[in-house]
């Protein structure tokens, strides 16, 4: 057990929060939402938001945010009322006792990325998984990558070792990609002798700006298989829906936007037929929308689902 740390604050006595069903033994998940970078769509803190809202949860450990924050690269929201500020909005880490529909304890750790003292914030981690013998930390995350809402949302399963990895990776090879509080933690818990996975979701960029349910539902299932958990998907999945039929009414009245989407989907179909047949993943005769056109189209498209939402 490493030696406390003024980062995390745990509540000494959790309660009842974490008591195991009908006596058995504990089997405890702590599931990570961090905001941020590695959080396109919104989907990471969707899925948490949904999970929060299963049970009435109780806080057992929050962070120094204060210790861990860049106030100035990610300012807080304030409110301006006539002549002074009011209900300042402080970003906040913590950790909740929640249960499931089932009715099985687990905890979310779920708030900022934070910005500085990654070591130091994954020896934090480490004294909650420590003090609540959890068996398994599972982070959630998505990317934006270029790929049409069209097509099933892909995800990239990760863990610390190779019999937590709960299906095939789109990947192969080697990548280097910017590190995260995620990957460093994972990377750390796994030298402490402690099983940590992941799922990151693969979101169309140009929708990485705005809320993506659709991500957040296949997090939530792949959750219910690593964490194992059981979640009710119901609200989530409606939200889904509605966010689907949105786009899908956008689409039909603005055909240069469905034109670049119809090119991705072109790109897609192409490469997941050639990698099926082993054959080059380069698409033949196939133009690729630029970024430019594709930034260009899809601004043009939030706008108008802001402009639809203001109108009712």
């Amino acid at each position: 057990m490493p030696e406390p740390s003024r980062l995390v604050h745990i509540v000494d006595d959790a309660g009842s929060a974490l008591d195991p069903v009908d006596g058995r033994a504990s089997d405890l998940t702590l599931v990570m939402a961090l905001s941020g970078f590695l959080d396109a769509g919104q989907s990471a803190d969707l899925a948490a938001q949904h999970l929060e809202g299963l049970t009435d949860g109780t806080v057992v450990a929050t962070f120094d945010v204060d210790s861990l924050h860049d106030y100035r690269a990610r300012r807080p929201p304030v409110s301006f009322v006539r002549d002074h500020y009011a209900d300042y909005e402080a970003p906040r880490l913590v950790v909740r006792a929640l249960r499931d529909t089932g009715g099985t304890p687990f905890l979310l750790l779920r708030g900022p990325e934070p910005d500085i003292r990654w070591e130091a914030f994954a020896r934090a981690v480490r004294e909650v998984v420590e003090r609540f013998d959890v068996r398994r930390v599972v982070s959630l995350g998505a990317v934006p990558m270029a790929v049409p809402h069209t097509r099933p949302i892909a995800i990239t399963p990760h863990a610390n070792r190779p019999e937590l990895v709960s299906g095939p990776s789109p990947w192969s090879g080697e990548l280097r990609v910017p590190a995260s509080a995620h990957a460093l933690l994972e990377i750390r818990l796994g030298e402490w002798g402690h099983d940590a996975m992941g799922y990151v979701a693969h979101i169309p960029h140009y929708l990485a700006q705005m809320e993506y349910p659709q991500a957040a539902v296949v997090l939530l299932e792949q959750l219910e298989i690593g964490g194992r958990l059981t979640i009710d998907l119901t609200e989530v999945r409606n939200a889904a829906e509605t966010t689907e039929t949105e786009i899908a009414s956008y689409l039909e009245t603005h055909a240069e936007v469905g034109e670049v989407v119809h090119g991705l989907e072109q790109q897609y179909d192409a490469f997941r037929k050639a990698e099926a047949e082993g054959s080059s993943l380069l698409a033949a005769d196939e133009p690729m929308p630029t970024g430019e056109e594709i930034g260009r189209q899809f601004e043009q498209f939030l706008a108008g689902l802001d402009d639809d939402e203001g109108r009712g």
